[in-house]
């Protein structure tokens, strides 16, 4: 059976491919458009998908959506109408393109595959297209794939059609729905205010927000202040980890923005935090306060789901899944044996569900027994499942800018030197094999370098992401080593949890810490890895198994033979406000862009010393807005 899944017309467009239950291809439109975010139809995601697996259109069994727009549209309205007349400009700004296109996302849809198959020609009284529930494709993206024969399955998003939240139980090839929370009040939805009021772009930063809550002094007057105003005003929290929002204070529902502010700035003191506005104590006691209410609600939703179905193992998906903090808390919480998370959590992922769904519920096709759980082995190849390029391409993008390199025959040797590189302090683009699948990348489109070093997360951040300086970093670390740095054992292959790094390698925080600018903090030097070790010792782990990827597993192993650390800084290729890149000549303009030291594609091995003086056509930093 061969299932195409598409996610489209919100964001993150994508597309996935299965045959016969095997995951073949899957793809962001954002790569190949470089708009970040795109919500676009995954024209290019569709096309890779279908040329990757040696099909036309035709020869699918069937296409899927990950959603249904006729009830989306029905919240639409319902919403509308119980908010009048307030919302009058959203309803005006909205509806016309709901008429114009959503409304009939058949004949649309269609009409986009049809461009694609003007080749081999394309009927579509013979192509079966299925529309999924949002979180039907997010549970099956989550569980499907996952490493259980049966599970415990937990999505949280903003919203999909009027569920945002659901908890569900997978066994075999099927999913049975249980619970949902339903619209207007959603946790996804009040973090995502949360990131507004912050500063942050909605359905982007959020993860800036988790990365801004260890600035918060934890334990303090403050952060409970806060946090009584939150749960005293803004929302209160279920026993069964569903929230109830005052929409008094919200405008998600009827307006074009998340919140009231200046009801907003009455409660808290301060008024919204403009973006690349100065950020202070404030803003980070209040992202600490609202990250801990979220984690406190995802735990009370795990042990719901765990009393409704009984099982031992959960498998997550929904964007809010990609709070790796909450994850973890969960998991320390020992609700679960076992918990799985889909590393593309959000709509994208949608994409693979929803073909995972078709194969498997209205396909009816059977799931092979798996047995002995492990969480490192799941059907999702280490993520790697979009486009690779081969020597060829590299060759060409090098003549096309004109680029000097030094090619290798033997990759033994191309690893020894990057390692060596590393070793050195040297910031380094690597571009290897099959693009990421999921908002993470995972050591084939990365930018990497020494977590030793004093300065890297400075360098890295204001010199080569050009991004806020608060960020923190990732890193990859040895799978088999992973104990001898941080307080786990479990493997976290996609970067979805965090833990400590263990006490041996910490220094202790100054006696005057808390009265500490948030500068001061941030480059106070908190163990030998300072590079990855955020600001409450934490890190969000990559563990790297040589069994899905072999090249970058050797690269780690060569650079702990040259230091003796089996761990690295990793971060995602691009700058800021740009997707991560996709090809060959993505990754050449990125890394001319910015100050990394070295560019290893391939077999090929860049020196910025080398390269010609780079001429911007345009100003590449209006190109790539905020992110």
């Amino acid at each position: 059976m061969k299932v195409l899944g598409i996610s489209a017309y919100y964001h993150d467009s994508a597309a996935a491919l299965l045959v016969d239950g095997e995951i073949v291809a899957a793809a962001h439109e954002e790569r190949f458009t470089r708009k970040k975010h795109d919500a676009s139809f995954p024209r290019n995601a569709v096309e890779f998908c279908l040329d990757y697996g040696g099909l036309t259109l035709s020869r699918l069994d069937c296409i899927i959506f990950y959603d249904k727009p006729i009830l989306k549209f029905e919240r639409l309205l319902e919403t509308y109408y119980a908010c009048a007349p307030k919302g009058f400009k959203s309803f005006l700004s909205a509806i016309p393109v709901w008429i114009k296109e959503k409304l009939f996302l058949r004949k649309l849809i269609h009409d986009e595959l049809a461009q694609i198959a003007q080749i081999d020609g394309y009927d579509k009284d013979k192509i079966k297209l299925l529309f999924s529930e949002h979180h039907l494709s997010h549970a099956a993206s989550a569980f499907f794939p996952s490493p259980f024969d049966e599970a415990a399955i937990l999505t949280i998003d903003g919203v999909g059609e009027w569920a945002t939240a659901s908890i569900s139980h997978g066994k075999g090839g099927n999913i049975t729905m249980l619970k949902e929370m339903k619209f207007p009040h959603s946790l996804g939805l009040l973090y995502s205010a949360f990131t507004y009021y912050l500063g942050f772009k909605v359905n982007s930063g959020e993860y800036k927000l988790m990365g801004l809550a260890p600035y918060g002094r934890h334990g303090s007057q403050e952060v409970k202040k806060y946090m009584d105003i939150i749960y005293g005003n803004i929302i209160e929290l279920k026993d069964d980890g569903s929230v109830w929002l005052n929409q008094d204070l919200f405008r998600y529902a009827s307006a074009l923005t998340m919140v009231d502010d200046q009801k907003w700035a009455g409660l808290f003191g301060f008024p919204r935090r403009l973006p690349e506005g100065e950020i202070q104590q404030c803003h980070c006691d209040v992202a600490l306060a609202i990250q801990q209410i979220t984690e406190d609600s995802v735990i009370k939703m795990g042990k719901t789901a765990r009393q409704l179905t009984g099982s031992k193992n959960l498998a997550m998906a929904g964007g809010v899944a990609l709070n790796c903090v909450a994850n973890t808390r969960l998991a320390l919480a020992g609700v679960f044996e076992n918990i799985w998370v889909q590393p593309a959590a959000g709509d994208a992922g949608g994409a693979l569900g929803a073909a995972y769904a078709a194969h498997y519920m209205y396909g009816e096709a059977q799931r092979t027994q798996i047995g002995a759980v492990n969480i490192a082995h799941d059907a999702m190849q280490g993520t790697y499942l979009g486009p690779e390029f081969s020597a060829l391409d590299i060759g060409k993008t090098a003549r096309r800018y004109n680029a000097p390199y030094t090619y290798y025959d033997d990759f033994d040797t191309v690893v020894a030197k990057t390692a060596e590189m590393l070793s050195l302090g040297k910031v380094i683009g690597w571009f290897q094999g099959k693009m990421e699948w999921g908002p993470r990348s995972l050591g084939n489109r990365s930018i990497i370098g020494d977590a030793r070093d004093t300065d890297m997360q400075k360098r890295l951040n204001l010199k080569i992401k050009f991004r806020e300086s608060f960020r923190p970093f990732a890193p990859s670390v040895l799978f088999e080593d992973i104990s001898e740095y941080f307080t786990t054992k479990t493997p976290s292959p996609y970067m979805l949890f965090v833990a400590d790094v263990v006490s041996t390698r910490t220094n202790p925080r100054p006696d005057n810490y808390n009265q500490l600018s948030i500068k001061e903090k941030l480059y106070h030097v908190r163990s030998d890895l300072p590079a990855i070790t955020h600001l409450d010792y934490s890190a969000r782990i990559q563990s790297v198994h040589k069994e899905t990827n072999p090249r970058y597993h050797q690269l780690i192993s060569k650079f702990k033979e040259i230091t003796g650390y089996g761990v690295i800084v990793n971060t995602s290729f691009n700058v800021r406000g740009e997707p991560i890149v996709c090809t060959p000549e993505d990754a050449y303009r990125c890394f001319m862009r910015t100050e990394m030291d070295y560019l290893v594609m391939g077999n090929f091995i860049f020196d910025k010393k080398d390269q010609s003086l780079w001429q911007e056509e345009r100003d590449w930093k209006e190109e790539f807005g905020l992110d």
